[in-house]
């Protein structure tokens, strides 16, 4: 037992510094957020800005710092929303492993299968895991400059739903990275992941934009509940502001919160924070029983 849990160590080790010394990878990995930073930047944040001041009555002077903080924080949660799962897929070693032939290799040495599969996933959600918490320590930093609303709740919070999004993206990965053996594949798979999550997941356009339909499909994908869960710890403490000390109605801090995600509705139904947490562990534990059932299913093939 003690042989093998230092054989998963040592491939947990070797996987993670794999992913860190090829450096295209870990561009690419990082080129969705980039590509949501630089649209932020030159066109969402002035965007967003103007329709928050749209809906604000005349006669209420909102301060500029709390609009900034606003746009930040819904930038932010976007941005870790979509890294939690592209970042899965990049940083997947077995994919690159099978891909040179040195899973062949590895499958030589006296290591289970179950242990190399293993040591995958684990490494896989580490790497993720990390560079979630490096967004999220970035997103504090930015809102410490221009408004930082969130409470200590708040905080601990953001942190919970990066982990059960990252074990949500690296399970995820880490059962396609089962049926990928072709570089084709590869690249198919990480330029359909990295293009379509954005919008499926609402990070690059508020689900409220969409018609009904679409709206009400894209609700049922665990992908936007946690989406809406970052949305709604960044929002908390800028809605908060907005009541206590700006004194915008809270039927207008509600139309915000609803236009920009801050709440997930389903055929006019509000979605509860716990329901969102329960949605995105409970798929998250089914994906671990199909991973354990394919890992079990190749260690007895091979």
């Amino acid at each position: 037992m003690k042989s093998e849990m230092k054989k998963l160590l040592a491939l947990i080790n070797r996987n993670i510094k794999l992913y860190f010394k090829d450096k295209m990878t870990f561009f690419v990995s990082l080129l969705t957020p980039l590509i949501l930073v630089v649209l932020f930047l030159t066109f969402l944040k002035n965007v967003y800005a103007d329709t928050i001041t749209d809906l604000i009555p005349e006669g209420i002077e909102v301060d500029k710092n709390t609009i900034e903080a606003f746009c930040g924080g819904w930038l932010f949660s976007s941005i870790i929303s979509v890294s939690c799962v592209t970042v899965s897929f990049c940083s997947n070693i077995m994919i690159l492993d099978k891909l040179n032939k040195a899973i062949d290799d590895l499958n030589m040495t006296p290591v289970k299968r179950s242990t190399l599969l293993i040591s995958y996933f684990i490494s896989n959600f580490l790497t993720t895991f990390l560079i979630g918490v490096i967004v999220l320590i970035i997103s504090f930093i930015y809102l410490g400059f221009v408004g930082f609303y969130l409470t200590f709740l708040d905080v601990i919070m953001l942190f919970v739903s990066t982990f059960c999004m990252c074990l949500f993206g690296s399970l995820l990965a880490s059962i396609i990275g089962t049926f990928i053996s072709s570089q084709g594949a590869h690249s198919a798979v990480s330029t359909l992941v990295s293009s379509m999550y954005g919008f499926i997941s609402g990070a690059y356009m508020p689900i409220s934009q969409f018609g009904s339909g679409i709206r009400n499909f894209l609700s049922f994908l665990p992908s936007t509940y946690g989406t809406v869960l970052f949305r709604q710890y960044y929002m908390n403490g800028v809605i908060y502001q907005l009541q206590t000390v700006e004194h915008v109605p809270s039927e207008i801090t509600e139309q915000i919160r609803l236009s920009f995600d801050g709440k997930l509705v389903l055929f006019n139904n509000t979605i509860p924070t716990w329901t969102l947490f329960a949605v995105v562990i409970g798929t998250s534990i089914i994906l671990l029983g199909i991973y354990i059932l394919l890992s079990n299913l190749k260690s007895k093939k091979n």
